[in-house]
């Protein structure tokens, strides 16, 4: 059933928690209502998942649909792996959670990451070694200007470093609907370890998804500050990779930088950068940088959309002007 609501703040809608008013807003629990509110909208449209990757910084004189669809379904088994469909309005986290579970392999390392199971595929979302290509098979969306499904092969979606068709060629254009990944099973895993301290942080204990599971949200809850405790976005930056010509010239200057050596290059972390400029920590008014994880820009309370945006900004001009590095926002910023 279609329920639209005028001049709803959003607030509460997102994980940073800025103060932002939608025209109209309306949730989605089906598929088949989302089609019918499509065909009679005639507004601009904003899509709203979990609302964890999005700094809203003004009002919004359109249509916010929130994807709320449910549903995980196992479309087939062998003795090795699983193929399992999963609905946009899924939480990442708790269909991380249900594959361990049910004793599945393949995502354990990517646990804890915030927002819905819809937003995935555009980020290609991905932590500790493991990015969410590695189990995607096909993503069902709706275009935009047909109103007509379409399924998105892995090599459509033209995964790269958190990046997707959806963030480029076809941005705005889709709405996700469904994903299908293949997790392996028992006497079948292919477990990422190497990254961090996931090994120290397991110690003893069996090499199993469940365990690799607990380490990484050990470290991300250690690290990483909870949303619903500060307002925050997850990783403002995306981590920049840079040639080599650049790199010999700063690896000379800061032989204690961090790096990883890619098929594209060096891939730099953004919060060693972030960090290397003091601004660990640094605030103005209600916007400011978390004090554990340099990355990470945080509301306090009462700062705007388009205070963290300036915050941000300010951040990359002085990354760019000390290092020569462009910082890009991991963030949609609406």
């Amino acid at each position: 059933m279609i329920q639209l609501e005028e001049n709803k703040s959003i607030e509460k809608l997102t994980t940073i928690g800025v103060k932002a008013i939608t025209y109209r807003y309306c949730k989605i629990e089906e598929t088949s209502d989302l089609l019918n509110l499509l065909k009679s909208n005639s507004l601009p449209i904003k899509i709203l998942g979990g609302g964890s990757n999005i700094l809203w910084t003004k009002n919004f004189d359109g249509l916010t649909i929130h994807i709320n669809t449910k549903g995980v379904s196992i479309e087939k088994e062998t003795d090795s792996y699983i193929i399992v469909n999963i609905q946009a309005g899924e939480n990442w986290h708790e269909f991380v959670i249900w594959s361990i579970e049910n004793g599945y392999g393949g995502i354990e390392n990517l646990a804890l990451i915030p927002g819905n199971v819809g937003a995935a595929p555009i980020q290609n979302i991905g932590a500790y070694g493991v990015e969410l290509k590695e189990v995607f098979l096909e993503c069902s969306a709706i275009d935009l200007r047909s109103l007509k499904s379409k399924v998105f092969s892995i090599k459509e979606c033209q995964f790269g470093y958190r990046d997707s068709i959806f963030k480029n060629q076809e941005k705005n254009n889709y709405i996700i609907t469904s994903i299908k990944v293949q997790l392996s099973k028992k006497g079948h895993y292919k477990l990422a370890t190497k990254y961090g301290d996931i090994e120290k942080l397991v110690g003893k204990a069996p090499l199993i998804p469940s365990n690799i599971a607990k380490a990484i949200i050990d470290i991300r809850t250690s690290k990483l500050p909870d949303p619903k405790q500060i307002g925050n976005c997850g990783s403002f930056f995306k981590n920049p990779i840079i040639d080599e010509v650049l790199f010999k010239n700063l690896i000379k200057k800061y032989t204690e930088m961090p790096n990883y050596s890619s098929k594209d290059g060096y891939k730099i972390p953004a919060a060693w950068l972030i960090e290397k400029l003091n601004y660990k920590g640094y605030r103005v008014g209600d916007a400011g940088v978390h004090e554990k994880q340099a990355l990470i820009l945080v509301n306090y309370g009462n700062s705007s959309g388009a205070e963290i945006l300036k915050l941000s900004n300010k951040i990359s001009k002085e990354v760019y002007e000390v290092f020569g590095i462009n910082l890009v926002p991991e963030v949609n910023i609406w």
